[in-house]
Formats: structure tokens, C-alpha cells, sequence
């Protein structure tokens, strides 16, 4: 495989990310004392920093490794909407297609971290379904961003807080097909079954149990294609891409099978290891149609992320040096 010259071709390609967008704030600190008010450490507080997370990591992550891509969302009219639309124009993230609302606020994820370890989380969030009003602008979106630019993927990314509903689950997917655009789905347990016909599924093995009410003794070759046969009872999609945490990742399609073992890495944070999963295996299925490499790809991608603190995206130049070491 010439990785530069897959690398050089992602610049061709054209991403659609639809889904539970989020903004990331980490308050940075150190602890030296426990509050004489309650039994909790005072944390004093030297930095404080925004980055972009859930569906809009999985864009950053494709951007970082060159291909256009497009943002579908629907944010609040707050100043945390805006603060988000600032870093996704900073990073080079279409905007163009995202929908504010006065009736939701945006998501805001609070982190406090000291020695590099989280102490707590404060979450600001609203996580009911989109009204009839808002499903409809978000799809009138989707379909401007498929008539004006015709992406080459579409990434569903769900979180659970209500932008993915069913009605515009089924419609997006309904405007995949009719315009040949291929789509992946990182899914929660909420709409897990509602991704129907879609072309990669991918879900982590937790997520896949508690979907299919399975209780599996045993992760191997065999329990797995059983997984993809069940899966596929009920979705009709065409690849199922499993994440098995330490175990690596399992993927299935019509023509292969393979569980790919993960590579040995210096553990900081798991946070957004998925977001750069799906990410890095979409943009290489839809610039090669091979899933065996998107696999691997996307495995050792997982594992580099892994080593940052925080959500971060992957590193172009890190990934394709380890793509040349490890896939040669």
C-alpha cells in the first residue's frame, strides 16, 4: 500500500457528519488541601480550555487528515453555540449547514482535571427529541449539503441527545441511497435498530450486548460472526465494525471477517477514541472501499488518540508514520 499517496487522496474526499455536537470545557487545577466547608479537595485553577466534542470530534478528525468535511447539527442561541461555531470555523469545519434553536441549549461537558486525572464532570445539556419544527430544518439542512456538494460519506454520530431521532434517521439514511453517498453510524442504545440499510455499524461490543440482550462468555471468531448475523436480521446493513476495547476491532462484510488485535500503547484517556474510530474509518472506506485496511487503519488510529488527555484529534503525520510501521 502507498499510504502517501492515500493520505494525499483524502483531500478528495468530501464528509458529512450529522449528530449530537458538544462543546468540552477542561478547567485544569491542582489539588494541595480538602475544603473545611465539606470532605471534598479545593481545586485551584490555572487553565481553562475549549475543545470540540462528540459528533464534531469525528469532523475535527477528518479535517485533520485533509478531507472537507461538513457539519449537521442542531445548537442552541447561546453563547456556548457560538463559542462551538468559532472552533469549528477555526478548524477548518463547514458551519454552513448548522441550525441554532432558542428551544435547546448547547451541550456543554465541564471536565476538572488536576495531575492530568478528571475529578469531576459538570454537564449542561438538554436531551429530549427535536420538535417537528426542528427535525425539519436539520433534514432541510442534510438535503442542501447533499444538493450543493454531494458528500462522498455521511457519518451519523449518536449520543442520545435527541438530534438523531427516528424521523430523521430514516430520512437521512432514504437521501443516502437515492444520491449514492455512503454512510457509517456510531450508534447508542437509544436508536440502536433505527439505522436500517446503513453501510458500516459501528458499535463498541458493551453497546452490542446490551442491544442484542446477549451475555457473551467468550470474544472470539466465531461469537462475533454470530453478533454480525443477528445484527444484520435487523438492520440489513452491509458491514458491521466492532470496537472490543483492549481486544482491538472486529469487522464483517459479505466477502471478509477478521478480529485486529490492538497494538500496545501508553494509556492517558480513552475519551474520543471512538469519535477517531469511525472517523478514520469511514474517510478510508470511502476513498479505497477496502474495509480490511479501514480496520486496520482506524485500530491503530484508536490506540494513538488514546495516549492524549482529553478529546483530541488524530495526528496526520503520527498516523501515517504508523501506517507505514505497522501495515507494511
Amino acid at each position: 500500500m502507498n499510504f502517501e499517496a492515500l493520505f494525499s487522496n483524502f483531500s478528495n474526499i468530501k464528509v458529512a457528519v450529522v449528530g449530537d455536537v458538544m462543546l468540552d470545557t477542561y478547567w485544569w487545577g491542582q489539588v494541595d488541601r480538602i475544603s473545611p466547608e465539606a470532605p471534598v479537595p479545593i481545586v485551584a485553577l490555572n487553565k481553562k480550555e475549549q475543545r470540540i466534542g462528540g459528533a464534531g470530534n469525528v469532523a475535527l478528525n477528518t479535517t485533520s487528515l485533509g478531507a472537507e468535511t461538513f457539519i449537521i447539527s442542531v445548537i442552541g442561541k447561546d453563547e456556548d453555540g457560538k463559542q462551538l461555531t468559532q472552533l469549528y470555523q477555526q478548524n477548518n469545519i463547514n458551519t454552513a449547514y448548522l441550525v441554532t434553536s432558542d428551544q435547546r441549549i448547547t451541550t456543554n461537558k465541564t471536565r476538572v482535571v488536576c495531575r492530568n486525572q478528571q475529578m469531576m464532570r459538570l454537564d449542561a445539556e438538554i436531551t429530549h427529541d427535536l420538535n417537528e419544527q426542528e427535525e425539519m430544518f436539520l433534514l432541510e439542512q442534510v438535503k442542501r449539503c447533499f444538493h450543493d456538494n454531494k458528500p462522498d460519506i455521511l457519518i451519523f454520530e449518536d449520543y442520545n441527545k435527541g438530534v438523531l431521532t427516528e424521523r430523521t434517521i430514516h430520512e437521512i439514511t432514504a437521501l443516502c441511497k437515492k444520491f449514492e453517498v455512503v454512510s457509517a453510524v456510531d450508534p447508542k442504545h437509544k436508536n440502536f435498530f433505527a439505522y436500517k440499510t446503513v453501510d458500516i455499524f459501528k458499535p463498541n461490543l458493551k453497546e452490542v450486548k446490551e442491544g442484542l440482550h446477549l451475555l457473551l462468555e467468550e470474544v472470539n471468531q466465531s461469537s462475533l460472526n454470530e453478533i454480525h448475523r443477528l445484527l444484520q436480521q435487523e438492520l440489513q446493513h452491509q458491514i458491521s465494525f466492532i470496537t472490543l476495547s483492549e481486544k482491538g476491532v472486529f469487522f464483517q462484510s459479505a466477502d471478509d471477517s477478521k478480529i485486529i488485535p490492538t497494538h500496545i500503547r501508553s494509556i492517558a484517556d480513552v475519551s474520543g477514541a471512538g469519535d477517531t474510530v469511525i472517523a478514520v474509518a469511514s474517510l478510508v472506506y470511502a476513498t479505497t472501499k477496502n474495509i480490511l485496511l479501514a480496520a486496520e487503519m482506524a485500530n491503530i488510529a484508536g490506540g494513538l488518540v488514546c495516549e492524549e488527555v482529553g478529546t483530541a484529534a488524530i495526528n496526520k503525520e503520527k498516523l501515517l508514520s504508523e501506517c507505514k510501521l505497522l501495515l507494511q
